[in-house]
């Protein structure tokens, strides 16, 4: 395992994919465990997409009270059918939240009637329950979340908010194989800001695949700005990019 600092920002770059996984899964485990110690309960915002399964997977095989875990996720499609695979609550239900007995787990709900009041709602959750960890990936055109870069605002002022999706985020998803054509992939979406992403005090980036060897380049090189939102990772105090030979290939 390569490691270095960018910044601030923490680089762990491994030999495989599978090896990223368990680096990226020991990373967090040891971080929650240690703030178990310390706390009754701890609150974690987990990103949906197959970047995370492997990281996903060995993070169920460690030692981890669940039931003192409050989970979030951090965006969803608006209306998609409420039982579609490609909804990011269904996936992380299949993947995670449903493999383990978390004290409460908090969805976003695409479907709801009044969008707008569901960003108000989700973001009382979120200053009722202030997140301690994130586990987040890098999109193909550097979002966090679904915060493109002709919406990502490093001050937002909410905390939760409606965007619409821009071309290669959409792309993305057909490339990631959760959606067979562009035409099929839902154009807005709700998204925690970027200011709620990296206010959270422990910060993991799980980005493997050479499809993100350009999105990690620029991460690491870029000028500091909403073009590509990723590189605000840099600023943060305690945040580590965990990639693999396909993803790291510039670095």
């Amino acid at each position: 395992m390569k490691e270095f600092i960018k910044d601030q920002l923490k680089v762990e770059a491994s030999g495989s994919r599978h090896l990223m996984g368990i680096a990226a899964a020991n990373a967090v485990a040891e971080k929650i465990n240690e703030l178990l110690k310390a706390k009754q309960f701890v609150n974690i915002i987990f990103a949906a997409a197959p970047s995370q399964n492997e990281f996903l997977d060995e993070l169920l095989k460690r030692d981890i009270d669940w039931t003192r875990i409050r989970a979030f996720h951090m965006d969803e499609y608006l209306n998609l059918d409420a039982d579609a695979p490609q909804g990011f609550g269904n996936f992380l239900k299949e993947r995670l939240f449903c493999k383990a007995p978390f004290k409460a787990v908090h969805y976003l709900n695409g479907n709801a009637e009044d969008a707008e009041q569901e960003c108000l709602r989700y973001a009382d959750l979120l200053n009722q329950f202030p997140p301690d960890v994130v586990c987040l990936g890098i999109g193909e055109n550097t979002h966090l979340a679904f915060n493109d870069p002709h919406v990502a605002d490093f001050n937002d002022p909410l905390l939760v908010k409606i965007v619409d999706l821009d071309n290669a985020c959409r792309v993305q998803q057909v490339n990631d194989g959760c959606f067979a054509r562009i035409e099929d992939v839902p154009t807005h979406a709700l998204t925690l800001t970027i200011p709620a992403l990296v206010n959270t005090p422990f910060a993991f980036a799980i980005v493997p695949g050479e499809k993100k060897a350009d999105a990690v380049k620029h991460t690491l090189n870029a000028a500091i700005s909403e073009k590509y939102p990723s590189t605000i990772l840099r600023t943060h105090p305690d945040a580590i990019l965990f990639v693999d030979d396909k993803s790291g290939t510039y670095i």
